[in-house]
């Protein structure tokens, strides 16, 4: 598998390794996708919980892009 990164990407991962915080580039990769999944799935989780509430609840004025938004800027 090849991946390409950016200039300013590739240079974060060398600051991670060469900082002492990881041994190599591959566990700084690792890492971030651990933490990609486990944002993913919160921000899943909470869609699904404000939908579950819309149908619980009387009726919104908010938007989808309305939640969307207010999830993303916390």
């Amino acid at each position: 598998m090849n991946i390409s990164f950016t200039d300013k990407q590739a240079n974060y991962i060398s600051a991670q390794v060469e900082g002492g915080d990881y041994q190599n580039a591959s566990e700084v990769v690792r890492d971030a996708l651990r933490l990609h999944q486990i944002y993913r799935h919160k921000i899943i989780e909470d869609l699904r919980a404000e939908i579950e509430k819309g149908w619980k609840e009387n009726t919104s004025n908010k938007t989808v892009r309305d939640i969307i938004a207010a999830k993303t800027n916390q």
